[in-house]
């Protein structure tokens, strides 16, 4: 049934892989060591838990393309691109937990059914996401931005989700941060 449940969650992973390929290269390793940049230009993609909470910041660029408002919007694009792979990360580990917490209880799980309500919650968080900076390197003309979506705003969205399985609801609202948690240590 595991591997089932796997096999049900490989094509969405792949259509997010997929989508952030075909934007460019949109992963900024992280220590750049660029001078004079924000820290997090430096730090690049990840997520985070600091005194702001619990965050998924996504940071993306675009050389100097002759026409700054496309340069900007190409950026901003890469760091939502960013934004929906670490998220992407996050809702797998939580379906894979969720899937082996159900089994365990004696629960059925449909794959099918976990999958779909997984995607549909990352669609809706993702249009939550904000443009929070940007950063233009003065020696080469690339800009950087920022993206970010906050676990706060996750979980009230979660709230409403109102198409989704109330025990994958309920599972997702009680070990949300822990699960936030593991992957912010795996960063580290």
């Amino acid at each position: 049934m595991l591997r089932q449940i796997k096999a049900g969650l490989i094509l969405p992973t792949l259509m997010l892989l997929f989508l952030a390929g075909c934007s460019g290269k949109t992963m900024v390793e992280s220590d750049l060591r660029i001078k004079g940049a924000p820290d997090w230009v430096n730090e690049g993609t990840q997520a985070l838990n600091d005194k702001g909470g619990r965050l998924f910041h996504g940071v993306g660029s675009a050389p100097n393309m002759g026409d700054e408002s496309l340069q900007k919007t190409t950026a901003d694009d890469r760091a939502r691109a960013e934004l929906a792979r670490i998220l992407s990360s996050y809702l797998s580990v939580a379906s894979n937990d969720y899937t082996a917490a159900a089994s365990s209880g004696g629960e059925t799980v449909s794959e099918q059914a976990v999958s779909r309500d997984i995607q549909n919650l990352s669609q809706i968080n993702l249009t939550g996401a904000k443009i929070i900076g940007r950063w233009r390197d003065k020696r080469n003309g690339n800009i950087y931005s920022i993206a970010e979506l906050d676990m706060k705003r996750m979980k009230q969205t979660l709230k409403k989700a109102e198409q989704m399985s109330p025990s994958l609801r309920d599972f997702l609202s009680r070990e949300s941060d822990n699960i936030f948690d593991r992957i912010a240590g795996e960063k580290q």
